[in-house]
């Protein structure tokens, strides 16, 4: 059984396991682990055989084990004299637990003779340490097995149960066998047995001795040993002299002194504990002392009698000489009292009393605390009994009892055991005469007080004990006169009242009455008496350290000091027992600083006192900082800066810095003297001040004292002189954890930056000064010297020892390291710090090696964790490669962090930081993250390479904590499957291709990584685990990863099925649903819900990306059902509204930003499913109104956001046919935000003028850097609200509601305003864009448009405007944007201000004709610019400004009489530029060729950016296919410029219609002005020429007309072929067909009104109008054959009712009826004027 166990566990796992130090915790796993090893624990050491032939032969025909590890388990088995198999299971177990080199390095090893014998030297000490934890386990199980607080007592009870009849027969022959053995020699054990070989033997024997016999004394502290082992064991211990005896007793040396007296020490206590005193004394109490087991054995009495004469020569004898005495006094007192009272003169001889306290102090000093509290149990039974049954003044010295007493009653319930039991008993009997001295003697009684005082209940007794003394002991050497007394001198009176102490009035003081009596007793110092006189010792106190403050002797202060010194003692120990004391105790704790001032003064300063006034203190600080601080502010004590601290520099430089009355102690009297009280107790007062968490000012005077420590002492700490062992290691702690301390501060909020916090000053000093090498140091200690100040300790593995220290020092310094680099302020350069942690060190290794070997240590799992904490920091912010620095260890190391990740009983949190740091590595050491991969190249098909796992490969272990099978299982926690996902997830988002090729095709891969979304999670008002939520955000964010990156026909299949399972199982309304639950939680839960707030954040942020990737790629998402989407959509608008619609909780507010985002998106990708939606509006609304509530700052962009969907549900939804009740709500909100950012936006853009800072022409994006407070962006909350305004106000037709807002809120005012400032100083384009848009949909209704003309429009665009566009100097068309028509800039704002104008002209007619009139005039060269350029710019932009000016110049033509009137000269030009635009758009129009060439030539725009955006074609096409697209889009280009000149044209012919005379007025009015009106087109029937000398002519209208009706003719035919050149829709064709027939009507209506104009003027010669006749006539009968024929064909009547305003007066000639055969009225016009023109 024994064989087969090693393989399974080693003894060091298995105490680990039942420390509970492991993965397995679970009572029931503890069990099962006692219940398979029981057996080995109770064979003890006997489980390791010796070599024999049996195992030799078995080993030989074991086929499982390699023959290099055979050979080299022989060379062990040699060397350690241990069974060959088992020496082979060694190997096995170091190999994998401690071996610090790669398997594939072994071979060589064992080759290689020096360092294979290196490594046998290493086996052994793996195999002394098992050895030794293999004891460990046992005591373990005894130290815990009947303490019911330990969560296995149970476990470890029933353990103890099945060993404990054959525990102590095979471990006491263990021992005989131990300290019999010979030394090994070379000759029987090899050469590698060494003399320091043997003497490492010698010590693992002694170690093991000690270990033994500890578990023997557990045994019988709680079994009874029987009188015959007690002889044995006293014939065992004589024979061995209780240690000292050793048979290899040559070979200690000093370092093993430590270990014998362990082992005397517990030979003594077995014995004494054999004996039973307890259970004697109950019996001798209770008279019945036959019941003891030493009854009934006079034999064996006599013969320990016999034996124990023998006894006296080892201090060890003590305590078992008095044990005995009591035994046999008790038993039979007459029958050997001779024997007995040498035996008890030896025992007092021996200096017994002396020797328990060296021994307890021995004890309690390392190791094993229970077994120290159980010596100190069983020597307060024999000190009880010892005390009842002998006289006080027989047993020596009264110091040396109490000195034994205070170190018996330290143990945990002695006290309160003692103050349970009559004071004339036990301890009591010490007590009282120490109350008989007292207060003569101070010291006797509060030593022992101090030992009483444990917890709250027995700090009272001691409290009220003292309160209320009853006598008062005085030495007086002569008889005094105030005293009358017996003639015996036994009894004394007092004559008259007497003040104890010599005080001044009003002060403390106690007064002994008159007539008071004094027992006398006469000794060799003269008269000692006894008052009966109560007092409270309390007040006796505080005289006591008032004498000591007045003292002004040396000699007196001394004096003093010794009898100040216990008070203070017993002051610290009270209020840190009881708190509540406190008060009682102010007398004498607020002269404690008082006292500190007096003695730090004194010549020669007494150092003990002054540290127990610091302990004091450290304990009021606890509980009042601030006032602790203020007061020994005034003492002088503690460092301080004479002048105010102003920055960091003068801080550091410790300029104006006194080191205080406690700097000087430190440098005079301790680093001499080499011990160091003050400076520990200094130490801790700073730390429990500023753990106090004082105000900034305060901790502001603690910066001198801190500056101390990390100038003065941590740097050079190490090299002081010191008198005791351990005391290095405990100042090193010490300041590490005041250190700590501070850096775990929370920040203040500093008003001023330039002033030292304690915080900043500690960053900056370790970061850049010697006490930051100082800390690096103490980590670069390495994990071999902490395992061998570990291996060195005599303990059984306690918690106290200098190993423990030394682990707890490297461990603060790891964090501290941490915590300075995470909080360090950012700078480019590589602070001192930094650089001693990133460089290499002399000897070849550096720090980052030192702290991955961390790795290697077993006893503590915090300080590998630590350590593998500060290189994931370091690997993050450091620009070093981890992997270089490891050097030829890394692989060695590799294996060491997977052995331990893989090893299923590896504590989960080292387990979950190794992960984590994999994880940063993915991204920052690309080289360290492929040693753990570990991945190998294989040449796949077709030359591909293919990736496989290789043996050490972190992914396997990965791919085994993610396996579903696997979930639940105690080694893969939650936590620990969050952080293997964490490290895929950064894997797929790094785009580590080979890795990921190689885990996307593994069998299983996603099955299993999806299993976490296919689970049911408890409902979030349950504490669920957060992690959990983590897990399942990395699994959506992954799957999103893949489904990106990756086309979607080259998906693994397994991962499409995992998809469609998750549609088809109603996953996504699962989580859907259980986000939304998440998200209320979080609302409703503010206080509880923030635990795990980043963990919910994070999967809300997971469920987000997935969605809006299943927007996009829905197919693969298998997202397709309208309802499921529906449901999806009204769960992220309720989860939105939930979180939003608490506005004083930040977290809510985070949340709800991010769930606005996905609505957003939705809203854009969904229009179909929201369009069917129930009203969206009501709550967006609700959201807007509790969001504009909210604190500005952080909601900027939420706000945007709401705004935004807004703007998308009235966009998709409009008001759902009927009024919304929220519409004057919102309407008024949204103005009221509007009006607010407005406002600033005036204000910031003052700040940027005033700062020099005005930009050019710059769109938004470009300005972030210099805007101050609120910036002009294209998706501010400015811009969006005013579009929201827009889209409100479009809702709202009648204007009924909007009006009202407007009267309440002067919004209008506020926007003119900041527009007109816009403008002036040509910024904040955007807000200039989206309000000329919002005024432009107001200016469409009347009430709109009298508001906006009101509110003063003209002034703030008219003037303003003439900013953002230049007109060029020489007339040239240069100021026109070539640039795309959608993005914004200023020239489009121009157009959108023109289009303004024409609105509110059009809406308002004569009430906005001034206003108009000045807007032309002021523009009027702009205008005319613009009508000109079409010439030579035919771009989108220009098209698209010619359209809008000559709409607007249509509008205001209707006012020619106001226009002649005030600007006839502009009228002119104007009138002359539109015939030439006329001429320019007609020749364009003609010749597409032309065209073409202008657009390829002179603009460089074949292709529009626009088209080309679009042209991306899906799959790889040919050359020849590529063309023909290039020649469809160039054609759909010029296309698109045709209709732009069409427009153009159409407008410009309306507007010259405005300007020529009405066709019936001058038809039927023969006395018509004609002056009125001006000839606009020349006498000529010329073709258009591209000239601007040549003048439009009635050439030019005949060209036009004949342009407009060959595209008539096109278009018919294109719609007829369905050409693919042809506009998309059938609506886009008729349009553009409707134009053309408007254009033609109008075209020919300026035609015959220009002729007639000609035909009646006078000044034109006959011949002339005769040619003009002519001309017509017959130009008119073709264009009137071509139109028959068209119209026959079937073609669209007019669009001059629609689309653009017609004239007033239908164009009909007299007479004539409406045409029955359905001709257009137009024709029929022309008709009747060529008939007119033919007579």
């Amino acid at each position: 059984m024994a064989d087969s166990a090693m393989c399974v566990r080693s003894s060091r796992e298995l105490w680990t396991i039942l420390l509970g130090r492991s993965a397995l915790r679970e009572p029931a796993q503890i069990e099962a682990e006692l219940d398979r090893h029981w057996g080995r624990l109770l064979q003890g050491l006997y489980y390791y055989k010796t070599p024999s032939s049996s195992s030799a032969d078995k080993l030989k025909v074991d086929k499982d084990v390699a023959q290099p590890l055979k050979d080299f388990g022989l060379r062990i088995s040699k060397l350690l004299g241990l069974d060959q198999q088992q020496s082979v299971q060694i190997l096995q177990c170091y190999l994998q637990e401690d071996y610090r080199g790669t398997r594939n390095t072994l071979k060589d090893v064992l080759q290689d003779e020096r360092r294979s014998q290196s490594l046998l030297l290493k086996i052994t000490d793996y195999y002394y340490e098992e050895r030794v934890c293999h004891l460990r386990c046992v005591l373990l199980l005894l130290t815990y097995f009947q303490d019911e607080r330990h969560p296995y007592r149970a476990e470890y009870s029933n353990c103890v149960n099945k060993l404990e009849k054959d525990l102590v027969n095979t471990y006491k022959k263990q021992f005989e066998t131990l300290f019999r053995a010979e030394a090994p020699t070379w000759e029987t054990h090899g050469n590698l047995m060494t003399e320091r070989q043997v003497s490492r033997w010698f010590n693992q024997r002694l170690r093991e001795q000690a270990l033994l016999l500890e578990i023997l004394f557990l045994y019988y502290a709680y079994f009874e040993m029987s009188p015959g082992d007690l002889l044995s064991f006293t014939k065992m211990f004589k024979e061995q002299g209780f240690g000292l005896r050793q048979t290899n007793r040559h070979l200690v040396d000093k370092s093993m002194d430590a270990l014998v007296d362990r082992i005397g020490y517990f030979s003594s206590l077995i014995l004494v504990e054999g004996m039973d005193i307890d259970f004697l004394h109950k019996c001798a109490l209770e008279d019945r002392t036959e019941q003891h087991q030493f009854s009934g054995v006079p034999d064996l009495s006599k013969e320990m009698d016999q034996m124990l004469l023998t006894f006296g020569d080892i201090p060890h004898h003590g305590p078992v000489l008095l044990a005995w005495v009591l035994l046999r006094h008790t038993m039979s007192p007459d029958e050997s009292s001779p024997v007995i009272r040498r035996i008890g003169n030896t025992s007092l001889q021996l200096g017994v009393f002396q020797y328990l306290t060296t021994m307890l102090q021995g004890l309690g000093g390392t190791g094993n605390n229970c077994t120290a509290s159980t010596a100190k149990m069983c020597i307060y039974g024999l000190l009880s009994f010892v005390l009842t049954s002998f006289e006080e003044e027989m047993l020596g010295s009264q110091q040396n009892l109490i000195n034994a007493a205070c170190e018996v009653l330290s143990a945990p319930s002695l006290a309160e055991l003692f103050w349970e039991t009559k004071p004339n008993m036990g301890l009591g009997v010490i007590l009282d005469s120490a109350v008989g001295m007292f207060p003569h003697k101070t010291g006797p009684l509060l030593q022992l007080l101090t030992a009483l005082l444990s917890d709250k209940s027995t700090a009272k007794k001691v409290y009220t004990f003292l309160d209320k003394m009853s006598f008062y002991s005085e030495l007086y050497k002569t008889k005094p006169s105030d005293i009358v007394s017996r003639e015996d001198e036994t009894l004394w009176r007092r004559q008259a009242p007497k003040l104890i102490y010599p005080l001044g009035l009003g002060q403390t003081n106690l007064r002994v009455p008159q007539g008071v009596l004094g027992q006398v007793t006469v000794g060799e110092q003269g008269y000692m008496v006894r008052w009966d006189y109560s007092y409270s010792a309390w007040t006796l106190f505080t005289c006591e350290i008032e004498m000591l403050l007045h003292a002004s002797q040396l000699q007196d202060v001394i004096l003093h000091c010794e009898r100040v010194k216990p008070i203070l003692d017993l002051v610290h120990k009270m209020i840190s027992t009881d708190w509540t004391v406190s008060d009682c105790l102010l007398p004498l704790t607020s002269r404690i600083y008082m006292l500190l001032q007096r003695l730090t003064s004194v010549i020669n300063p007494p150092v003990d006192v002054i540290a127990s006034c610091v302990n004091c203190l450290i304990v009021l600080a606890a509980r009042m900082p601030s006032k602790v601080w203020s007061s020994l502010h005034h003492t002088g004590f503690l460092p301080f800066a004479s002048s105010p601290l102003t920055n960091i520099a003068q801080s550091i430089s410790a300029e104006g810095m006194k080191a205080g009355n406690y700097g000087n102690l430190l440098v005079l009297i301790e680093q001499p003297r080499g011990e160091y009280a003050v400076t520990i107790a200094f130490l801790r007062l700073i730390t429990t001040l500023v753990k106090g968490q004082l105000g900034s000012t305060q901790n502001k005077g603690l910066i001198p004292c801190v500056l101390l420590v990390l100038k003065e002492m941590l740097p050079t700490y190490h090299k002081w002189r010191y008198n005791a062992y351990g005391v290095r290691e405990r100042i090193g702690c010490l300041i590490l954890e005041l250190v700590h301390a501070i850096l775990n501060l929370s920040p203040e909020g500093e008003t001023s930056s330039s002033t030292p916090t304690l915080q900043s000053l500690c960053i900056y000093s370790l970061a850049n000064s010697e006490a930051g090498q100082a800390v690096v140091n103490i980590m670069g200690v390495g994990v071999d010297t902490i395992d061998v100040v570990l291996a060195a300790q005599p303990s059984s593995g306690g918690s106290e020892g200098p190993g423990q220290i030394l682990i707890q020092t490297v461990k603060l310094a790891f964090s501290v390291t941490n915590n300075v680099i995470r909080l360090k302020p950012a700078s480019d350069s590589m602070s001192p710090l930094e650089q001693a942690l990133t460089q290499h060190g002399g000897h070849g290794s550096n720090l980052i090696a030192v702290l991955a070997k961390y790795i290697y240590h077993k006893h503590d799992p915090a300080l590998p964790r630590l350590a593998i904490q500060l290189l994931k920091r370091l690997a993050t912010v450091a620009p070093m490669s981890v992997y270089a620095c490891l050097g030829s260890d890394a692989a060695a190391i590799r294996d060491a962090f997977l052995t331990r990740l893989q090893s299923k009983t590896e504590d989960m949190r080292i387990k979950v930081m190794i992960l984590d740091f994999l994880t940063v590595a993915v991204e920052t050491q690309p080289g360290l993250i492929e040693l753990f991969l570990n991945l190998e190249v294989r040449d796949g098909a077709e030359g591909s390479k293919e990736f496989l796992l290789g043996e050490w490969s972190c992914l396997q272990v990965v791919l085994d904590l993610i396996d579903s099978r696997q979930q639940g299982k105690y080694w893969c926690p939650p936590l620990l499957h969050r952080a293997a996902l964490a490290f895929l997830h950064a894997l797929w988002q790094d785009r580590r291709d080979s890795a990921i090729s190689v885990l996307r095709t593994k069998e299983k891969f996603w099955e299993h990584l999806t299993a976490p979304l296919f689970g049911t999670l408890p409902p979030p008002s349950d504490s669920t685990e957060p992690c959990v939520l983590e897990t399942c955000a990395f699994v959506m964010k992954i799957i999103g990863l893949e489904i990106y990156y990756v086309v979607s026909g080259s998906l693994e299949q397994s991962l499409k099925d995992a998809l469609q399972r998750f549609s088809s199982g109603r996953r996504y309304e699962y989580w859907s649903h259980y986000i939304l639950a998440l998200v209320v939680h979080v609302a409703e839960a503010e206080d509880e819900a923030v635990r795990s707030f980043s963990e919910t954040q994070m999967i809300i942020s997971a469920w987000r990306t997935l969605l809006i990737l299943s927007s996009s790629h829905s197919d693969v998402m298998q997202l397709k059902e309208d309802s499921v989407r529906l449901k999806l959509f009204m769960d992220v608008l309720d989860g939105t509204k939930a979180a939003l619609l608490v506005p004083m909780s930040l977290p809510c507010l985070r949340l709800g930003s991010m769930m606005a985002t996905l609505l957003l998106v939705l809203l854009k990708q969904w229009r179909s499913v929201v369009a069917t939606a129930p009203d969206i509006l009501s709550p967006l609304s609700l959201i807007l109104e509790s969001v504009l509530k909210a604190d500005q700052l952080p909601m900027e962009k939420t706000k945007a956001k709401v705004f935004s969907a807004l703007i998308s549900a009235l966009q998709i939804q409009g008001l759902n046919g009927g009024e919304i009740s929220q519409l004057p709500q919102l309407l008024l909100c949204v103005c009221e935000t509007v009006q607010d950012e407005a406002l600033a936006l005036i204000d910031s853009t003052h700040h940027i003028a005033q700062g020099g800072g005005v930009l050019e022409d710059k769109d938004s994006m470009e300005t972030d850097a210099i805007r101050s407070v609120q910036k002009d962006q294209r998706d501010g909350v400015c811009v969006l609200g005013l579009h929201l305004a827009k889209e409100l106000c479009r809702a709202d037709e009648d204007g009924e509601h909007w009006v009202l807002v407007m009267r309440k809120v002067p919004v209008l005012h506020s926007v003119l305003s900041t527009l007109e400032l816009s403008l002036r100083s040509k910024q904040n384009l955007y807000f200039t864009e989206a309000a000329l848009h919002l005024l432009l949909t107001l200016a469409h209704t009347p009430q709109g448009a009298a508001a906006v003309a009101g509110a003063g429009v003209i002034q703030s665009i008219c003037l303003p405007l003439l900013t953002v566009y230049e007109v060029p100097s020489n007339g040239t068309s240069q100021g026109f944007s070539r640039r795309s028509q959608d993005s914004p800039c200023w020239p489009g704002v121009y157009r959108l201000a023109m289009s303004l104008m024409e609105s509110l002209l059009k809406t308002l007619r004569y009430n906005f004709v001034n206003e108009a009139l000045d807007f032309v005039g002021v523009h009027q060269e702009r205008i005319l610019q613009c009508l000109n350029a079409v010439r030579t710019v035919q771009s989108l932009v220009c098209l698209d400004e010619a359209d809008h000016t000559v709409g607007f110049l249509l509008q205001l033509s209707s006012f020619c009489k106001e226009w002649q009137f005030h600007l006839p000269q502009l009228l002119r030009d104007v009138q002359i530029n539109l015939c030439y635009l006329c001429q320019t758009c007609t020749y364009l129009l003609h010749s597409k060729k032309m065209l073409h060439h202008y657009l390829q030539a002179k603009n460089g725009e074949a292709l529009p950016p626009s088209t080309r955006a679009q042209r991306t074609p899906q799959t790889p096409s040919k050359a020849p296919d590529v063309g023909g697209e290039r020649e469809e889009a160039e054609n759909k280009a010029v296309l698109a410029v045709q209709v732009g000149l069409l427009k153009i044209l159409s407008k410009t012919l309306a507007t010259l219609q405005r300007f020529t005379p009405d066709c019936c007025q001058i038809l039927l009015d023969q006395c018509m002005d004609l002056a009125e009106y001006r000839t606009l087109f020349v006498l000529s029937f010329n073709t258009p020429a591209f000239d601007s000398d040549v003048a439009p002519s009635f050439g030019t209208l005949l060209a036009t007309i004949n342009v407009a009706l060959s595209m008539l003719g096109e278009a018919e035919k294109e719609t007829a072929s369905q050409s693919t050149v042809s506009l998309s829709s059938s609506e886009e064709t008729q349009a553009l067909k409707s134009m053309l027939m408007f254009t033609m009507e109008n075209c020919f209506y300026v035609l015959i009104s220009q002729a007639l104009r000609c035909l009646k003027d006078p000044s034109i010669a006959p011949r002339d109008k005769q040619r003009l006749k002519q001309e017509l006539s017959s130009e008119l009968s073709t264009l009137l054959s071509s139109l028959s024929r068209h119209f026959r064909r079937g073609s669209p009547s007019s669009p001059a009712s629609g689309l653009l305003p017609s004239p007033q007066t239908k164009p009909t000639t007299p007479g004539s009826k409406p045409s029955q055969e359905g001709q257009e009225p137009f024709i029929q016009l022309v008709q009747a004027f060529a008939r007119h023109v033919q007579r």
